[in-house]
């Protein structure tokens, strides 16, 4: 090839984008007289605006032969494009044939009459805004290329995708019973039987359904959009800050060079949370407007809308701000060690009073994250981070600390068909297992075959009369080993976030870190993320129901749906955990965490089924270390 490639406003060639000549005299041609084409008032940028995005408008076309899988993918593709809010609408063959086209037959000249239609109707969709997916057996290149023309004519992406699946596998497939009529001589003018099909000499795209599944073809469209940035880039897909294995040496050696600035174990810890890529689109610590659109919106707002509702900052000193202003890249080091690169830095107040009360809605200092704050260096450091080693604790835990990606290839590994994810921080009670037992009913009665759990405790920072992370791992493995949770269809792994105790706030962090990972769906319960409230009298700080009535509503959460937690107490009558039946709640104890690590402080054995033996022993276990410490 010689020359380079002119590309459109999508970055598509241009030189595919142009009209062709139609064989046909009659194709196109404007009957009607006294008719004037109207200039809409509203703008494709006026939509875009109001859209809150860039303007989207394409056509996709599918082509191939009946049966060869073209409405399979392009619905796939519909559901996928529709969950992330993009606007998006699947126009069939057989469904247009039975409307709009319901006059046409399948002579050469029926048919492309019916895709000069269906092209029409595809440019209307796409000049809208939306991304419309035409799903037609098109036979003819002709047809095809004078569809492409009418949108290159008004400026608007045409993609023409070639589900390319052989005769005899369209022939073996069958759904609909076509090509046993056609070679019985029942149906004439059949494609592929006794008439021609033309296949594309150079298709955008081309899926081959024998060889790869319907999700893997639907996501070879999804990434060509993305890649022609027709739509943004899904910010669930895993996209970590780590230096790649190769360069690692290069850069190390370059922060040595560089100045530094020392960080806190609280800092590693939210730095292990950017660099494994649970905080994405995050590229590192917060600068002021990604700050600002936390605080004031609860989401970040780039090419797409995505929840953020925790802010995920460095605070620095004021020596540390004047000594490194200027600098072009800063190495972050935690006792000395080099950890990350911080790119391109920008310094900007830490209002700490007005962080609280935004985030906490409180600032009451004796809270214990508040008090972290309060205590934190003066000003906030953002930029771009480069993590130069995965960040390691040494503490015997480490293989549980699964990164985004890595679980997601578990997941496949075991099969899921569904993910479905309990955030927690204390130990588990029949309670607990009652929840998840319910929520994997509730999915497989839905038709899911292989839901899994991911049993996902924080692993980060909490308070200091919180459960310490070995001991609630190793009393979460004694409830996984006595099988009251399925050990097949669970997948325990810690989630590195520190806590912070800011309630309905913070739960919609714990659920997008999920989304992350992999998860569909998300097990909310009473009081996430919360706490008593740090002055007396005796309460709790947020409104026990409001952490789920705010994550069913959040913003920028697409693609994970919210399980409502179920009131579960201990039965005394059936001396077992239950959901709590309210006509006879006399019979029903709740038995609070604080209660829980009471009982287990004094060595009371708790009723019978409340937990597993076993696991019950490893907390009372914990408590005795204290006592006798």
């Amino acid at each position: 090839m010689t020359g380079a490639r002119r590309l459109d406003g999508n970055g598509i060639d241009v030189e595919k984008q142009k009209s062709p000549v139609s064989s046909l005299s009659s194709w196109n041609v404007q009957k009607a007289t006294n008719v004037f084409h109207q200039e809409h008032t509203v703008s494709r940028d006026t939509r875009r605006e109001l859209l809150g995005s860039k303007f989207r408008g394409c056509t996709v076309w599918f082509t191939g032969l009946s049966g060869a899988g073209k409405t399979t993918i392009s619905f796939a593709l519909e559901a996928y494009l529709i969950s992330r809010g993009i606007a998006a609408y699947g126009l069939d063959g057989d469904n247009i044939r039975t409307g709009l086209n319901k006059n046409l037959g399948f002579s050469p000249e029926d048919r492309e009459e019916n895709i000069r239609r269906v092209a029409e109707v595809g440019k209307l969709f796409a000049d809208s805004g939306s991304v419309a997916l035409c799903a037609f057996v098109s036979p003819y290149k002709k047809d095809r290329d004078l569809a492409r023309s009418l949108h290159q004519d008004s400026g608007l992406t045409f993609i023409e995708v070639y589900v390319d699946t052989p005769l005899e596998e369209c022939e073996n497939r069958d759904t609909k019973g076509l090509y046993k009529k056609a070679r019985a001589g029942e149906i004439r003018g059949f494609t592929g039987i006794d008439q021609p099909y033309e296949a594309p000499d150079s298709p955008e795209i081309v899926c081959k359904t024998v060889e790869n599944t319907v999700e893997e073809c639907m996501m070879q469209i999804v990434n060509y959009l993305e890649e022609f940035q027709i739509i943004p880039r899904n910010p669930a897909k895993v996209e970590d800050l780590m230096v790649p294995e190769e360069l690692r040496s290069q850069y190390k050696a370059e922060a040595e060079t560089l100045l530094s600035v020392e960080i806190t174990k609280l800092d590693l810890q939210w730095l292990q949370v950017l660099g494994e890529g649970w905080a994405a689109p995050l590229k590192g610590f917060m600068r002021e407007k990604e700050f600002l659109q936390c605080q004031h919106f609860n989401t970040l707002q780039n090419d797409e809308l995505t929840n953020q509702s925790v802010p995920i900052v460095l605070p620095i000193s004021t020596d540390d701000k004047k000594r490194l202003e200027g600098v072009k890249s800063i190495c972050l080091r935690y006792n000395n060690q080099p950890c990350a690169i911080m790119r391109n830095p920008e310094f900007y107040e830490h209002r700490k009073e007005e962080r609280c009360g935004r985030q906490f809605g409180t600032t009451n200092q004796n809270h214990p994250y508040i008090k972290k704050i309060f205590k934190a260096g003066d000003w906030l450091a953002g930029g771009d981070i480069q993590v130069l080693d995965r960040i390691q604790w040494q503490d015997g835990l480490d293989q549980y600390r699964l990164t985004p990606k890595e679980l997601k290839d578990r997941f496949a590994e075991i099969g899921a068909d569904a993910v479905f994810a309990f955030q927690l921080r204390n130990p588990i009670h029949n309670g607990h297992a009652l929840l998840m037992q319910d929520c994997r009913q509730q999915l497989e009665a839905r038709g899911f075959k292989k839901p899994v759990l991911l049993l996902h405790p924080l692993g980060g920072w909490t308070k200091d009369d919180d459960v310490p992370l070995p001991v609630r791992m190793e009393q979460h493995q004694a409830v996984l080993q006595d099988r009251i949770l399925d050990p097949d269809l669970t997948v325990l792994a810690i989630f590195p976030s520190p806590m912070m105790y800011a309630g309905p706030t913070e739960v919609q962090w714990h659920a997008k870190a999920r989304l992350q990972a992999g998860a569909n769906f998300y097990i909310v319960g009473r009081d996430p993320a919360g706490m008593p409230h740090p002055d007396p009298p005796k309460r709790d700080l947020y409104e026990g129901t409001h952490g789920a009535k705010v994550l069913t509503m959040a913003p920028g959460l697409k693609g994970l749906e919210i399980i409502p937690f179920r009131v579960a107490a201990y039965d005394t009558k059936a001396k077992a955990m239950a959901f709590f039946d309210p006509t006879r709640k006399e019979d029903f104890d709740f038995i609070s965490g604080t209660r829980m690590r009471g009982l287990a402080r004094e060595g009371v054995q708790p009723p019978d089924g409340f937990m597993a033996p076993a696991a019950w022993k490893v907390l009372q276990d914990y408590y005795n270390s204290l006592t006798e410490a």
